[in-house]
């Protein structure tokens, strides 16, 4: 089983799919990894030697940030806008979308559920 920075990859797809399991790597990053480790896109991950497997480590841990360093990272730097009060840092505490989308009708995914609120009933006489 291929192992690499924590991530079990799946052992039946094609290298360059296997490695966008990895958080931090893209279809241009894995082919990029792929290429300069010197082993083909086409190569499934099951065929990978012990050698194809240290090139492609040495690669990653060499070159490219992945998991929890760049999850840190990316924490790190929303942490800092909303810490310096900019529009999107404050977008960030209040939970609303930050890159000018509407928010009347959409933006369900940065909102959460639903919270309706109810009609005040009109006192009888």
């Amino acid at each position: 089983m291929a192992r690499i920075s924590g991530i079990d990859l799946p052992k039946n797809k094609r290298g360059v799919i296997g490695l966008t399991y990895i958080y931090g790597i893209g279809r241009s990053t894995a082919s990029e990894i792929l290429k300069n480790a010197g082993i083909s896109e086409d190569k499934k991950v099951n065929e990978w030697n012990d050698d194809d497997l240290a090139a492609i480590r040495n690669y990653i841990t060499d070159n490219v940030k992945v998991e929890g360093e760049l999850r840190s990272e990316t924490q790190l730097n929303i942490k800092r806008l909303m810490d310096i009060g900019c529009q999107r840092g404050i977008r960030h505490r209040l939970g609303l979308p930050l890159r000018g989308q509407r928010t009347k009708n959409n933006s369900r995914t940065r909102k959460g559920k639903r919270k309706t609120v109810a009609n005040k009933k009109k006192a009888s006489k």
